[in-house]
């Protein structure tokens, strides 16, 4: 079984992304990833961890009756599945990603002293985190 989860992890965002403060990705007919994953972690910091957020997302995507999500969700992870480093809310649109000591997920803007004070590896608590920052959108 793989998994997405991190802990005492803060995902900055990518060197390259052009977003100067967290920003809601755009409104389309049809939500897009970036977008119901912004939802899924702004409705409800801390709540849940990667996986569920991931796979929250893939599955209302997809439409998956709720009583079929236990072996979709065995199925999805069955094998590997791009982490939060690899979302536009770190790309593209200004977001970190703090993952606490239980691996549950918050977005932080990059604009916010708490996003600073993560990115110098410290967490709210005072507790040490890990820094990675996003994938890059652009080689090179």
């Amino acid at each position: 079984m793989h998994t997405t989860n991190y802990v005492h992890t803060f995902i900055a965002v990518a060197e390259d992304c052009p977003a100067e403060v967290g920003t809601v990705p755009p409104e389309r007919k049809t939500p897009s990833v970036a977008m119901l994953t912004y939802r899924a972690l702004a409705d409800a910091p801390y709540s849940r961890d990667s996986d569920a957020v991931i796979f929250g997302v893939f599955a209302d995507r997809k439409e998956i009756p709720a009583a079929e999500r236990d072996d979709a969700r065995a199925t999805f992870f069955s094998k590997g599945q791009a982490c939060l480093r690899a979302s536009d809310l770190g790309r593209r649109y200004g977001w970190g990603t703090h993952h606490d000591g239980e691996g549950r997920v918050a977005l932080v803007g990059r604009e916010t002293p708490e996003y600073a004070r993560l990115l110098g590896g410290e967490a709210p608590d005072g507790t040490p985190v890990k820094v990675v920052r996003a994938m890059r959108s652009k080689r090179g």
